[in-house]
């Protein structure tokens, strides 16, 4: 009997494929020797290849035309057993439908957000779970994984971990706290000058600097906790993802909201506090019973991308934000 042949498709972003690992690992525990070809964005390749969990990493850019033919033309000559979209959107829905594979599992009108993607599946999977990793391992269930979800490694890339080993070292920089100020929306940002007054603290109390990482378009948050963290003396990064990864594999560790950044840091085994607003930690918060989420009280959620910061976030102040990152790190006050 022919090994089985999956075509994933989580095309991104950063934080929701760090939450797809648990349940291809899932897939992967139960079949060894499968053939997992996972489809995502370019940007995203050294990511999912960091898992060792696809036998394959294909990428295809969504904006092209192109790019979209020759993927759905790559597909229609493979044989696959099934496909899993993990994404839930009309574009990750559609490849495999145009892509002519038979079996087609994703989520139900239930569970998903964009209206009508179920017409695309063959399988829709109605999830009883809350957190988005383990709906997940529910669609992984129904490709006939005999567990949800299973553990995984992220392996960066060696010449990634020496160049960043190399430039904390000019910086004197041994043992540091990774800031993550960004979020996607800043609706879902604790305010940039709380952050510099936490690395203020944390510099004070554990003396401890940080690096406060950022991505693009998030250049004003980097100044602003800059400008709020008085001697703390912060370090602004905002680097490509193998350098990245070492970063926050080798931070003592991580404060951030719902953003990608934090949950690779804690894929990566870094300690972490996390800042929820009004998205839901129960669903998309860190996939670790040992890390600390703080939360203001009777916060309903949303999903509105909003400009300002959600009132909820000011209601977590940075002595315990401190005092959290104390807790997590194992040091007594």
């Amino acid at each position: 009997m022919l090994d089985p042949r999956f075509l994933v498709v989580r095309l991104g972003a950063l934080g929701d494929i760090v939450h797809t690992f648990p349940a291809v690992a899932g897939l992967r525990e139960t079949f060894p020797n499968a053939e997992i070809a996972w489809l995502t964005h370019p940007r995203w390749k050294l990511l999912v290849d960091s898992s060792g969990l696809a036998s394959q990493v294909w990428t295809t850019e969504t904006r092209s035309f192109h790019a979209l033919r020759k993927t759905i033309d790559d597909l229609r000559s493979a044989r696959w057993d099934a496909a899993i979209d993990y994404q839930g959107l009309w574009k990750s829905a559609a490849l495999p439908f145009f892509g002519g594979i038979q079996r087609r599992i994703g989520f139900s009108p239930e569970t998903i957000r964009e209206f009508g993607v179920p017409l695309l599946y063959t399988d829709k999977v109605r999830c009883s779970a809350t957190h988005i990793a383990d709906q997940n391992g529910e669609l992984s269930l129904r490709a006939g994984a005999r567990k949800p979800v299973a553990s995984f490694k992220l392996h960066v890339p060696q010449a990634d971990e020496c160049g960043i080993r190399d430039y904390l070292l000019k910086l004197g920089l041994d043992r540091y706290v990774v800031l993550s100020p960004g979020g996607g929306w800043r609706s879902k940002c604790w305010p940039p000058e709380r952050f510099g007054q936490l690395s203020q603290l944390i510099r004070d109390t554990l003396g401890l600097r940080c690096v406060v990482n950022y991505g693009p378009g998030e250049d004003d948050l980097a100044l602003a906790v800059r400008e709020s963290s008085g001697h703390a003396d912060t370090v602004p990064y905002n680097g490509p993802l193998g350098p990245l990864m070492a970063l926050l594999g080798s931070a003592t560790c991580i404060v951030g909201g719902d953003t990608g950044p934090l949950h690779l840091a804690i894929a990566l085994g870094t300690p972490a506090v996390a800042l929820f607003g009004p998205t839901d930690p129960r669903r998309n918060g860190p996939y670790r019973t040992d890390d600390i989420v703080l939360r203001a009280p009777n916060v309903i959620t949303t999903h509105r991308r909003e400009d300002q910061v959600h009132p909820s976030l000011l209601e977590i102040p940075v002595p315990e934000v401190l005092d959290a990152v104390r807790r997590r790190m194992g040091v007594a006050a």
